[in-house]
């Protein structure tokens, strides 16, 4: 199986065209205003319309109402939603035109509860964003996961219930360790591919889209 790849934080439209070109399969966009790498409306627009054919646009909310995330998902022209806050099942069943996925925290002593809340969710919530506890941001804070505790959880049985995306301070260098230890549908990477802030490094994209192919050659 071959792990999908999504560059979040993108702020610059030429960035989400070369992570496009470079084979990545989706491309995140914050739509919330007091993130660092918060867009507004307009210049999300602007990035969606540079990317080709089957290069997918996620909205990244935070703590939105089901009434904001529709409105602005129409706005913007998103269809795919990562909700990054404290949301609750009830704002993706209110939506069932947008498909989601739901960024929980690697919290030894919150995850079976976070799991819990979400393992029955409405059909449209179609995955789970393994992101980084304790940093007080929005994802992109480029701060390791806790990688041991993702794998025991995984080896338990607690990600059985949906896909798993890997995310939390995600490098060219450390992916190829974490798919094949954890074996996600996908990894999400902002900072660790970034040059200086909010500019994606071709150099650096390229490498992490190399890095996984190596990883899923090694473990197929």
């Amino acid at each position: 199986m071959r792990t999908r790849i999504k560059i979040c934080g993108v702020m610059r439209a030429e960035d989400a065209l070369a992570a496009a070109r470079a084979g990545v399969d989706a491309v995140g966009i914050v739509l919330h205003h007091a993130a660092r790498r918060g867009m507004n409306v307009d210049a999300a627009r602007q990035i969606i319309a540079a990317l080709p054919p089957y290069t997918t646009p996620v909205g990244l909310f935070v703590d939105s109402t089901a009434e904001e995330i529709d409105e602005t998902s129409r706005r913007v022209g998103v269809r795919h939603v990562q909700l990054h806050g404290s949301e609750s099942p009830e704002v993706a069943a209110k939506l069932p035109h947008l498909v989601f996925v739901k960024a929980i925290r690697l919290d030894r002593d919150t995850l079976s509860d976070q799991l819990a809340a979400w393992r029955n969710a409405s059909d449209n919530v179609r995955g789970l964003v393994l992101e980084t506890a304790g940093t007080g941001q929005a994802g992109g804070s480029g701060v390791s996961n806790d990688w041991e505790l993702a794998k025991e959880a995984k080896e338990h049985g607690l990600f059985d219930a949906m896909p798993i995306i890997a995310a939390g301070g995600l490098t060219p260098e450390n992916v190829g360790p974490v798919i094949r230890a954890l074996r996600p549908w996908a990894v999400d990477v902002s900072s660790g591919v970034e040059e200086t802030f909010g500019e994606k490094s071709t150099v650096r994209v390229d490498a992490f889209v190399k890095a996984v192919a190596k990883a899923d050659a090694l473990r197929n």
